[in-house]
């Protein structure tokens, strides 16, 4: 049965096209506004639509507030983990090219930056899921640190790493970091170089991509 269309798109085109809006419309209003600014009718109302195109794709205000949330989280991992498969061998090369592919994003868009890491401080339902995003990350850098130690250290590594940066971003995204740009990301690579001296210490340098490694990491975290 051919799939019915209206003005030349097809129903199921128009349906992801409506939640696309929706889901940029939560983005910003969060970002920009705060999570409470998030509301059926006040989405509804930026995007120009009816709560019945709003239900279609959503059951609700917080269900429309997490898929936008995981929506930068998952634009974030993807960053990163390109970033550093495509940085080379070279451990500082591919710091910079992490830090500056993650600054890119958290601080170039800042309403994005402020939805990952300051909105779930303030929203109880953002605060859990990012709990549980955040294995995502740890294993990310835990890859990269393959070789500086045993399983425990790179974890707790990775933990420390991964909260510190996150830390550092959200104080200059909220104002209470008041440092120059190109200061907080100099220094942001000098904490990823850092975590990973130990590996050049005793001769062992993490992959290249780190793609293989953050596999074998995670496998091994969740034995």
């Amino acid at each position: 049965m051919t799939e019915r269309s209206w003005g030349g798109t097809k129903l199921a085109d128009r349906r992801a096209a409506r939640r696309q809006t929706l889901l940029d419309v939560a983005e910003r209003l969060a970002g920009e506004e705060g999570c409470a600014a998030v509301t059926v009718r006040s989405v509804c109302r930026e995007a120009r639509l009816t709560d019945r195109y709003f239900y279609e794709s959503f059951t609700g205000r917080d269900d429309l507030l997490l898929a936008a949330f995981e929506r930068v989280a998952d634009e974030a991992r993807r960053a990163l983990e390109g970033a550093v498969a495509t940085g080379g061998p070279q451990r500082e090369v591919r710091a910079r090219a992490a830090v500056s592919a993650f600054v890119g994003l958290v601080l170039d868009a800042p309403h994005k930056g402020r939805l990952l890491l300051l909105e779930p401080f303030a929203d109880p339902a953002l605060g859990a899921r990012s709990h549980l995003l955040m294995p995502v990350f740890t294993d990310l850098v835990g890859g990269q640190l393959a070789g500086t130690g045993d399983d425990i250290d790179r974890r707790l590594a990775a933990h420390a790493l991964v909260g510190g940066l996150a830390n550092l971003f959200a104080g200059w995204l909220h104002g209470t970091l008041d440092v120059p740009r190109e200061r907080l990301e100099a220094h942001c690579v000098e904490l990823v170089l850092t975590a990973t001296t130990s590996a050049t210490a005793s001769g062992k340098q993490p992959s290249p991509s780190g793609v293989a490694d953050t596999h074998r990491y995670h496998a091994n975290r969740t034995r």
